[in-house]
């Protein structure tokens, strides 16, 4: 049994795009032409893969399951491509890294240049995601190392000690609580709050910690950067939250105050994920042995 590359590919645009005719629309194809291969790939692997109706196709359990698969086999034919390519200028290997917008703002900066400095020919791809995202990438081979917080992401991906971080609240200067040198969340809940984008791993902490409180959570706007949420606590419409490191960068030019929180889960722990060690390519193991060489334990103030 032969699998066709070709036909991989179109049925990974149909599962991505729903619908045969946007596929064939993305592959820039007859729609006939993808059904034809998709019929040719469930002939070849014996296995029914779409459901047909008058309202369209629906994917099948099958489905689903080649997924995972067919995506892992593209991404290797691409590589070696690649690889292939970058030897003629130099680059010799890639690592596609997906990092959370805090591991970005601390951490990353300083370490992908070190890395790069001792790598030349190792190109590493940089892409945000909330931390859901991030492990959902890792495991799904659309990513080879994650960068995230720690939490409960099943069993698809393993998780390596990184780096520790603290929330702080960022208020305006003349708020009342920017003399303060340090508070409780439920001292600022009263307030409104310029949150992260939704889904983020410090939205959800604050909507859990106000429920506990028996609070509510006054969310007047969500930001999707760091910066963009400095200027609006900077111009006061609300307080903010966000690790320390990253508020450092804004606390010079903006008219912000950092007031430390007094909440244990203000501490954090950020670990790399991976689909396992031993699936690393080589250049992906130089790059997360070279994040974990400054690893630090947990339970270390940060």
């Amino acid at each position: 049994m032969k699998l066709d590359p070709v036909s991989l590919r179109l049925f990974v645009a149909v599962m991505e795009e729903s619908t045969i005719a946007a596929a064939a629309a993305r592959e820039h194809l007859a729609a006939s032409a993808v059904s034809r291969r998709l019929a040719d790939l469930e002939g070849t692997l014996g296995v029914e893969l779409f459901t047909r109706s008058n309202k369209g196709t629906e994917p099948t359990a099958a489905a689903y399951a080649l997924l995972n698969l067919a995506r892992g086999v593209l991404n290797d034919l691409d590589g070696i491509a690649s690889q292939m390519r970058e030897y003629g200028t130099g680059v010799r290997g890639h690592v596609r890294v997906v990092a959370n917008i805090s591991a970005i703002t601390q951490f990353l900066p300083a370490q992908l240049q070190s890395f790069m400095a001792l790598h030349p020919q190792v190109d590493v791809r940089l892409q945000e995601q909330i931390s859901t995202s991030i492990a959902q990438s890792v495991a799904e081979n659309a990513a080879d190392v994650g960068i995230l917080n720690q939490g409960q992401y099943g069993d698809r991906v393993v998780q390596l000690p990184y780096r520790q971080d603290e929330l702080v609240l960022l208020v305006p200067t003349g708020h009342a609580l920017a003399r303060r040198k340090c508070a409780r969340l439920a001292d600022a809940l009263p307030y409104d709050f310029v949150g992260a984008h939704p889904g983020s791993a410090i939205n959800n902490q604050l909507t859990r910690a106000a429920s506990e409180a028996g609070l509510p959570l006054r969310l007047r706007m969500q930001v999707t950067s760091y910066d963009a949420l400095c200027l609006m606590v900077a111009a006061g419409l609300g307080v903010g939250v966000m690790p320390r490191g990253s508020a450092a960068l804004y606390k010079g030019t903006q008219p912000i105050r950092v007031v430390t929180l007094n909440e244990t889960w203000a501490r954090r722990q950020l670990v790399l994920c991976v689909r396992s060690e031993e699936s690393l390519s080589s250049v992906a193991r130089l790059l997360v042995d070279h994040l974990r060489a400054g690893a630090e334990p947990e339970g270390t103030p940060a």
